[in-house]
Formats: structure tokens, sequence, C-alpha cells
């Protein structure tokens, strides 16, 4: 039996504020620091050890993981950013209240922007030009539905994690609110139309147990 551990970022400061990020690069809280060992603690409770850690390549993240490998005394495993891990995109959404945008456009368009699997949000009128993307041929997408971060993601999954799942090397991946909804979506095998109404609370860790097909045995949401 091998085991996933994936975990939503601590509370950000845009989490905090209601405001749309995505791509954009922001901070931790001192509730979402907070959050990240706690998270960190009640993982090493479970004396797991990990072969690897995957997260984006955005500090909220970035910052949450290395807490959470402090925590557990495992700063010395590998660990991958990846573009493919990062939020989902909210296009020209990005920067707005929440609370605005639901007063502008109506609730029922809001939570389509925000919930559902196939719509997309306003696009950006031109994609932004982020230094760290240029190295990888990554042009920053103008906005993104979830189900094009999905697909941008289940590559890193049949290719990074679920390789080394099968070899019996359990993994820890540290990502964000979105691309963790599409990764949940495509291993509970939930449906287009049920995805919507599931959310990754900040500094939960979700623990699967898989056997050697990498059909789920287990699945357990560990609580601080």
């Amino acid at each position: 039996m091998v085991k996933l551990v994936i975990l939503r970022h601590g509370e950000s400061q845009a989490n905090r504020d209601g405001v749309f990020t995505g791509w954009s690069d922001v901070s931790l809280t001192e509730k979402g620091i907070t959050q990240a060992h706690q998270a960190g603690k009640v993982i090493k409770e479970t004396g797991l050890q990990f072969d690897h850690l995957h997260t984006s390549m955005l500090k909220r993240a970035i910052m949450t993981a290395n807490i959470v490998l402090e925590e557990i005394d495992q700063l010395y495993i590998p660990v991958t950013k990846s573009w493919r891990l990062n939020e989902r995109h909210y296009g020209a959404l990005r920067g707005k209240k929440k609370a605005a945008v639901k007063a502008e456009v109506g609730e029922k368009q809001f939570k389509l922007w925000r919930r559902s699997y196939h719509v997309v949000p306003p696009l950006l009128a031109q994609p932004d030009q982020d230094p760290r993307y240029i190295p990888l041929g990554v042009t920053e997408p103008r906005g993104e539905s979830l189900e094009m971060a999905y697909d941008r993601l289940m590559p890193y999954w049949q290719d990074e994690i679920a390789p080394r799942l099968l070899d019996g090397r359990n993994q820890l991946v540290v990502a964000h609110g979105s691309t963790l909804r599409a990764l949940i979506k495509y291993i509970d095998r939930i449906s287009d139309s049920d995805i919507d109404h599931l959310e990754v609370p900040n500094g939960e860790p979700i623990v699967y147990d898989f056997d050697g097909k990498l059909n789920v045995i287990n699945k357990e949401v560990l609580k601080a």
C-alpha cells in the first residue's frame, strides 16, 4: 500500500482579503503560516516518510511546503516545482474583490466563474510575461476554466506522481484549491457536474491509500 498526501497552502493574503488571484504571487498571512505548521505537525503524527514533494511555482504553496518539510523533519527529500501545479488562472478577474464581482454580475454568473468545470472567466487582453516561466517556454494563460487547469495538470500526474506511487514511494503534493480540486476529481472520479460542490480547505492534509494499481483503498482528512 502506498500513500499520497495532498495539501492546499495555508491562508494567503488574497484568501484573507477575498481577492481573485490565480497566478498572482501572494504571500501567506500569519494565520496561513500557523496553518502550515499545524498541517506539518499532524502529518508528522502519522509517521509517514515521503520520497518526493511536488509543489507549484507560487510562493504561497512553496512557503507552505517548506514549513511542512521542516515540521516533519524531511527537508532532505527532493522537491519539484512545476507550473502545472499552479492555481487556476482567473484571467481578468485577477486582483478584483470577489464581493464586488458578485455584486456586479449576480450570484449565478459569479458561481459559474468560480465553481463550474467548463466556464472560462473573462480573459486578460494580453498574457503576462513573468520571467520565471520564460526559460520553460511557458506563456501565462489569459484565463482558465477548471477543465483547462485539469488538462495541464494531468500530464504532471501521469509523468511525475503516478509512476512514483506505482513504485511504492509515498508522495506529498502541496498546491492550490483549484488544481487540487482537479486532482481530486480525477482520483475520486467526480463528474463534471458534481465538481462544483467540492471545496478544499486551506491547511488540511488529505491522505489517500492506494493499492498496487492506484485504486483508492482509503481517504482521510487529517484535522489539527
